[in-house]
Order: C-alpha cells, then sequence, then structure tokens
C-alpha cells in the first residue's frame, strides 16, 4: 500500500487514541452502524483533505464501513497527529499521506498523491484539493460527482470560483450547516484555540489584554473563552453588524491599530490576509504573543515580521521570538498557523461528531444526487441538519418537545389573529 507518514510504529498509540475520541462520537457511531447495513458509498472514490487527527480518524472508519475507497492527505503541514495517520495507514489500510511539520513542496506532493485515486468524490477542509484539480489535475473533473467543504476559508474560495464560473461540480458546504459552524466554529475553535495559546505559551490569561482579530463564530468562541478565564478581550472587526454584537456581548471594540500597543495575546481569526500588519507590529508591547486560528497562515504578515526583525530564535516548541531592529520582541505561535492544531489536538471529539457526521451524510446525499445538482456551492440539506441535531440531543439524554397538530395548523394559516 502506498503511504507516506512519519513512523508506523506509532499506530498503537494512534489506536488507543482513536478508541478515546470515538467514545464522544456517538452520532458517528450511529451512523457508522446504518452504513455497515445500506453501504451507501460502494463503488465510490473519495479522496480527502483534511486535518489528520483521532477525529478524522473515525471519520475515514465510518466512510470505509459505508464502501467507500478512500485516500487522506494533511490540510495543513502542521496540523497531522501523527499516531492516527500511523493508526488508518496500518489499521485501516487506508494510503494516508501526511506528516507533521512537512514544508510546502511535500504538502501539495501529499495533494498529487491523493488524487492519483481518480477521485469520485474529494473531501476538503480550506480548498486546496478543489484549487490544484482546476488548476493542474483537470483532467479528472469529468469523473467527479460532487465534494464537500469543511471550514469557512474553503467556502469562501469555492462560492469566488462557483461565481466565476470556474468551479467544474457541485460542492456542499458543510461548514454552513448549523450543527457545524454554531458549535464546531465556537465551541470547538474557542476551547482547541485557548488550549493552543496556553499549551505553547504556559501563560495566565488572567489579567492579560487580549485581542481577538474577527468577530464570526471562530472569533466568538474564542473571546468567550478567554473572558471566561479571566482575559481582558478587546475584538477587532470590519463589519459593522459583528462589530455591534460585539459591542452588545460587552466587549472592547477598536481597530486594530488602537488595539496593537495594548494587547499582550493576539489571535486572529478572520479568513482574510494581513490583520496584523507592519504598523501593528512597530506598536507591539514588548513581549507581546501573536497567533493565528484561521485557516491559513496569511492573517499574520509573515514577510513584513521577518523584515522588521534583526535575528529571530526557537524558545520553545511552537514559539519563534523575533528580535526587532526598534529593540523589542514579539512571539509568533505555531509559525502563524492554526494554533490549535499545531500546538494542540484541535477540537474536541464531541464536536467533531456533529461536523463530521454533517461529512458522512453529505456524501451519501452526493451520490443519492448524481447528475442533479448544479456545478455551484450547495448548503447541507435541512433533513440532514436537523437529523443530527436530533441524534446529538438523543445521545445527551436531551428530550424536548414535539409539535401538536393544533400547533403545526396554527403556524401554517393566517386566519387565526389575536
Amino acid at each position: 500500500m502506498d503511504y507516506d507518514i512519519k513512523d508506523l510504529s506509532l499506530a498503537e498509540k494512534g489506536k488507543l487514541r482513536v478508541e478515546w475520541a470515538v467514545r464522544s462520537m456517538p452520532v458517528l457511531k450511529l451512523i457508522e452502524k446504518q452504513f455497515a447495513q445500506a453501504k451507501p458509498l460502494k463503488g465510490i472514490r473519495l479522496a480527502a483533505c483534511l486535518h489528520v487527527t483521532t477525529e478524522t480518524a473515525a471519520l475515514m472508519q465510518t466512510l470505509q464501513t459505508g464502501g467507500a475507497e478512500l485516500r487522506l492527505c494533511a490540510s495543513n503541514p502542521l496540523s497531522t497527529q501523527d499516531d492516527a495517520a500511523a493508526f488508518l495507514a496500518k489499521h485501516l489500510k487506508i494510503p494516508v499521506f501526511a506528516i507533521k511539520g512537512e514544508d510546502n513542496q511535500t504538502y501539495y506532493k501529499h495533494i498529487h498523491s491523493v488524487l492519483q485515486l481518480k477521485p469520485t468524490i474529494t473531501m476538503d477542509d480550506g480548498a486546496d484539493l478543489v484549487s490544484t484539480l482546476h488548476s493542474e489535475r483537470q483532467d479528472l473533473l469529468p469523473g467527479i460527482v460532487g465534494g464537500t467543504e469543511e471550514t469557512t476559508t474553503g467556502v469562501i474560495r469555492l462560492r469566488s470560483m462557483a461565481e466565476k464560473g470556474i468551479l467544474q461540480y457541485p460542492i456542499i458546504a458543510v461548514n454552513d450547516a448549523n450543527t457545524k459552524h454554531f458549535f464546531d466554529n465556537r465551541y470547538g475553535t474557542g476551547q482547541s484555540t485557548v488550549d493552543g495559546i496556553i499549551r505553547a505559551t504556559n501563560r495566565l490569561l488572567a489579567g492579560s489584554v487580549f485581542v481577538v482579530g474577527g468577530y464570526g463564530w471562530c472569533g466568538r468562541g474564542v473571546a468567550m473563552r478567554a473572558q471566561g478565564m479571566g482575559a481582558n478581550v478587546i475584538i477587532t472587526e470590519m463589519d459593522p453588524l459583528k462589530a455591534l454584537e460585539a459591542v452588545m456581548d460587552g466587549f472592547r471594540v477598536m481597530p486594530m491599530s488602537e488595539a496593537a500597543p495594548l494587547g499582550d495575546i493576539f489571535c486572529t481569526l478572520t479568513g482574510n490576509i494581513q490583520v496584523i500588519r507592519e504598523e501593528h507590529f512597530l506598536q507591539m508591547k514588548d513581549g507581546a504573543i501573536v497567533a493565528n486560528s484561521g485557516h491559513f497562515n496569511v492573517e499574520i504578515d509573515l514577510t513584513a515580521l521577518e523584515r522588521l526583525s534583526q535575528g529571530k530564535r526557537t524558545i520553545r516548541d511552537f514559539v519563534e521570538e523575533f528580535c526587532l531592529k526598534n529593540g523589542k520582541k514579539i512571539y509568533l505561535l505555531g509559525e502563524g498557523r492554526l494554533i490549535n492544531l499545531a500546538a494542540a489536538e484541535g477540537h474536541p471529539p464531541s464536536v467533531m461528531d456533529m461536523s463530521f457526521a454533517n461529512q458522512a451524510l453529505s456524501a451519501e446525499f452526493l451520490v443519492q444526487s448524481r447528475g442533479t445538482l448544479q456545478r455551484k456551492v450547495h448548503g447541507v440539506p435541512q433533513a440532514i441538519d436537523q437529523e443530527i441535531a436530533r441524534l446529538k440531543l438523543e445521545s445527551m439524554g436531551v428530550r424536548i418537545d414535539v409539535i401538536t397538530e393544533a400547533q403545526k395548523k396554527y403556524l401554517s394559516s393566517w386566519e387565526v389573529g389575536t
């Protein structure tokens, strides 16, 4: 079997960690049981570009049970858990191409290795797989039924492709499902990002000034968790509605230029470029900590930081000290990449349970809808979203009301008023 991982001997450790993760993923396990009987993905070749973690291993197992032939590569050079990759290669016999810390050349070589499968479905996190297909492997496009996209940044890129008439097959925006972004982006990113920052730095958040760049669902989650740990949180935003919401949620809101001299810790989560730029670095305190939890390492202007510096060194794992020419020191975490996966383990499995349930059922939906969907970005069908929420509540032992016939009639009528 073709694969490229760090060390196959890590497989037993990975097996135990996957077992631990699966205990908190009851919805995905229920779907796996359904897939074992129905085999809805039989004959499907599925190429996946995802963070290679224990939770992703659980998803791969579910897709394999459903009959899919799989290949998997990493969607970020620092997000791979090498023991999870070894587990997949050894125990599930899935060709995996992912090594934590791989360089960009290896990263794209691995994407091409996955595309050797000649996929009928793609599963992406950030749209690098789809963009590589459209730019370098257009010969494979006619055979693709559809794809799914996991994250906000990828959905933005894919919608741009669709609007420009470039996208050649339908994509399901898993990120936009309510059971994904309301929970994964807010509670998952919130906890795992703060976890990554603390693991990398061992700094106390209580009493610090914590600047959050962006108040989307991920920014909301990080702001909530940092505030809960005693930090004085500042939000920077470009969207007036999100900025207003942050104010109403009790946070200080200001431009990055005003936040730069105040912050002790900075974290960007916008999906845009150069949120922290040269002028901001020059204004920062000596010892400021800068991190990113957006998908790509473009939110912090790393070129400007290098240009402003007279030297750098790695002072801790995932912590680079940049000595600026003005004498101040700035600490960059995780090379400016996703800090929650670079220095920590990513989202807890109970959150990824819902995200990956969406992935599995969306793949099934693509097979069922073969040839009927337009070449654009589609939302997850509401029935799938509702069913995942129902299953999650059931697994938590939570019961809710059932609508009565009288209530249905009232909601569907116009005759009854005050």
